[in-house]
């Protein structure tokens, strides 16, 4: 019984001490970040080639995921609201759903998935290759040529597929309830606006902007801390992608109750 005691209070210590580490690992890694930020010369270019390869390489699988995930969206809802609710509610619930919420969560799991695992690896790879400390070795800082780009491109890209997200959502929303339920232009639009908020496009591209440095800044963080080679490369990848998607739920329960007041 004792030594069963022993050995959870041995595992508990090694956790914390292990999750301190990582703590500092990745304070250390913002530092450089930092540090980096002032040779811009080297980063700006590559972040806009980074950019330019996530928007062209994720815009057809976020966009096809958007327009069923709006299209769903619609048939439920009329699914949903029958008898005494007007129809034009439909319109509401489709643009108020997608805009607040499938719009940048499904983006951001989308992209957690395809450019979390990616960066990781990539990084990753080069770790354990020692290319990144033939960089160090010659000088040259790993935080402006590989890692700022990376996580400027997620920054300035992610909210704009965000955007066409939620455009192409609500219009397969509105094609989808046009086609299935007894509602017109009109009813779907008046039930868009009726409850439209300026604010509901802000919050929607101000959570994909917190959705984009989680993803950029713990994926940049798993693959530049890889060790035990291959097989710490695929473990890299795989806690990139576990670890964003856990903190983009976790991002978007504190962000309505801090922005929504909810």
């Amino acid at each position: 019984m004792s030594s069963l005691v022993a050995r959870v209070q041995h595992s508990a210590g090694r956790a914390v001490l292990d999750a301190l580490a990582a703590v500092g690992r990745f304070a250390a890694l913002m530092v450089e970040l930092v540090r980096g930020l002032t040779e811009w010369r080297i980063w700006v270019p590559r972040a806009f080639d980074e950019a330019w390869s996530i928007g062209m390489g994720s815009l057809f699988i976020v966009l096809l995921i958007s327009s069923f995930a709006g299209a769903v969206t619609a048939l439920q809802a009329g699914y949903q609201f029958t008898g005494n609710i007007p129809i034009y509610v439909v319109g509401s619930l489709v643009t108020e759903s997608v805009v607040l919420e499938l719009g940048p969560v499904l983006v951001g799991l989308i992209l957690a998935g395809r450019i979390g695992a990616s960066y990781a690896a990539e990084l990753g790879t080069m770790r354990v290759t020692e290319q990144i400390d033939a960089l160090e070795s010659l000088g040259r800082s790993p935080a402006s040529h590989l890692l700022i780009p990376r996580v400027m491109a997620c920054l300035l890209m992610i909210p704009v597929l965000v955007i066409f997200a939620d455009v192409v959502a609500v219009l397969a929303g509105w094609l989808a309830a046009k086609q299935a339920l007894p509602i017109t232009d009109q009813d779907f639009i008046y039930g868009a606006r009726i409850f439209w908020r300026p604010f509901d496009a802000t919050y929607s591209v101000t959570k994909a902007f917190f959705f984009a440095a989680a993803i950029s800044l713990i994926s940049c963080y798993r693959g530049y801390t890889t060790k035990q080679g291959a097989e710490g490369v695929g473990k890299a990848a795989t806690g990139a992608v576990v670890t964003s998607s856990v903190l983009i739920l976790l991002l978007d329960t504190v962000l309505a109750k801090l922005l929504l007041k909810a």
